[in-house]
This record gives C-alpha cells, structure tokens and sequence, in this order.
C-alpha cells in the first residue's frame, strides 16, 4: 500500500470517528506519522497538545520550533506556525521568533541529541540568559533516526552501533545542566506519566523564562532493541519499576548514568519566582 493510499485511509477514519478533540492542534492530512511502534514520541505530543488546550492557546499565539530527528518531525504534525529547523539549531532559531514576535508562546520540541549534541552550546546560552522559551527534549538515550549512534545521555554500558561492547562515556544530568544554566523552571517525566507530563508542560508554558520538561520516552527499535529491553510495553513497564518521583529533589539526584541503576528520579525539580526573561530585559533597555 502507497503512502498515498495510507493518508486517505486514515482521513477516512478520521472522518467516520467524528472531530478529534485535539484535532484543532492537527494537521490531519499529514498523518500518519513516521514514528516506530512503541515509540513515546506519539504520547508525548499528546500531552502537549493537552496542554496547549487546557491553556486556551489560539493557534495564531503558538509557535512550536524543532530540530532534526525522530522528535524533530513533530512539528510538521502541528496546525501551528512551526518550523523544522536545521541539526542544533531549534534554539537558535527559537530565540529570533521570540524576539521578533514577544507576544507568541514559542515552544521548542526536539531530542536528547538534537538539543544537547549537536545543540548544547545553544541550550546552555538560552537558558544563561533567560530566554523566555518552553524547551520540551525527548530523551530516548540515542541518535535514533541516524542509526541508534550513542549520544550525550547514553547510560555508561548501554550498546548503540557505536558503542557496541558499552558506552564508556558519562552522560549529561539533563535537569542538573539546564538548573546551573539558568532555567527558572525544570521538570522530568516520562511517557508513562503522561498526566504529570501534561501538567508539568502547562506549568512550562505559563512561566516567563527559560522552562525546561525531560521526558524520558522508549526507542523500542534502535535503543530498547540493543539493549534486550524488549518492546515498547516493556520499556514502559521498565520505567514504572525504577521511577521514584521526588518533587523538589536536588537535580544532581537526577543523574542516569548506568543502565542498572536501581532507581530513576522524576518530578519537578526547580521553580523558581520569576525573574526578567530576556525579552522584557531588553525592552525595558531600550526604554520602550
């Protein structure tokens, strides 16, 4: 069956089921989508339509920006302004929107290497300076589009195609980095809790300043498959077993170095009263 064919064939559907109550959010003649079964991507946009309804957002007051890889071609799946933007470079990218248009909620929707490989430098400098973005990163642990190369929060022994007798490297602590930076909100949940996920999302959205949400999602294909996780049930079984969540916890307990580490930390980790985010800063020097 063509592609072609399978679109209709989920149009149709769409059709017979009657409106989708976050179809507005949609663009339903670009589905269905790309991603693995199994994979969390598909819960994760989920939660964050969810919460662009809850919120009230209007279409014209979104804009979501994101990078390449497998969470990357989330925003071709949205009916708001998006933009699928270069390796690295969503950050970049969403920072000039903010600046240009201050009144639109700019939401950043990548993954783990995305923002943090190739995207780091981008990451720490956007979050140092307050930048009033909402960055939501997919950690599934690897480069999963390009081939399931090892990445920047790769547990230490987990196997990818590039490392395949275990990775030897230390992983970034994602909530521990984007704390030192600078950011005045950050979260991490996984695909298994999806109602704290959308919640702590909403929370992102209606902070001004740099807000940060992990979410820890199964790559049953690339990852879960090397690492004899089995499919993306199990995964997600797996994250039931280990997560402990502790809201307010130091984000250096965050750390998932090993891949048998006895315990994986969840919650919303950093809050902080609101301080000027950038735009208003520079506003306001500018004397207008």
């Amino acid at each position: 069956m063509s592609v072609k064919t399978k679109k209709k064939n989920v149009r149709r559907r769409f059709k017979r089921r009657g409106t989708h109550p976050l179809q507005k959010y949609l663009r339903e003649g670009r589905l269905p989508h790309i991603w693995c079964p199994g994979c969390g991507l598909g819960s994760a946009l989920n939660c964050l339509c969810q919460a662009f309804s809850d919120e009230g957002f209007g279409l014209d007051e979104l804009a979501v920006v994101s990078g390449i890889g497998c969470s990357g071609r989330a925003a071709g799946y949205l009916a708001t302004d998006s933009y699928h933007t270069t390796h690295g470079r969503a950050i970049p990218f969403a920072t000039g929107l903010k600046l240009a248009q201050p009144e639109l909620n700019v939401t950043v929707f990548s993954g783990d290497g995305d923002l943090f490989g190739i995207g780091g430098n981008h990451f720490i400098h956007a979050a140092r300076r307050n930048i009033d973005l909402t960055v939501i990163c997919i950690n599934n642990y690897n480069f999963g589009m390009t081939g399931g190369q090892f990445g920047p929060t790769t547990p230490q022994g987990a196997n990818s195609t590039t490392s395949p007798y275990g990775n030897r490297e230390r992983p970034f602590n994602l909530p521990a980095l984007a704390s030192s930076a600078g950011a005045v909100y950050v979260a991490r949940w996984t695909t298994l809790h999806v109602r704290a996920l959308k919640e702590a999302i909403g929370e992102a959205l209606r902070k001004d300043g740099f807000s940060f949400v992990e979410v820890l999602s199964p790559c049953p294909t690339s990852y879960g498959r090397r690492n004899e996780m089995g499919d993306g049930r199990e995964e997600l079984r797996y994250y039931r077993e280990k997560s402990v969540i502790k809201d307010g916890a130091d984000p250096r307990e965050a750390a998932i170095e090993s891949e048998n580490q006895e315990e994986i930390v969840l919650g919303k980790f950093l809050d902080e009263e609101e301080r000027p985010s950038y735009p208003r800063v520079a506003k306001a020097s500018l004397g207008s």
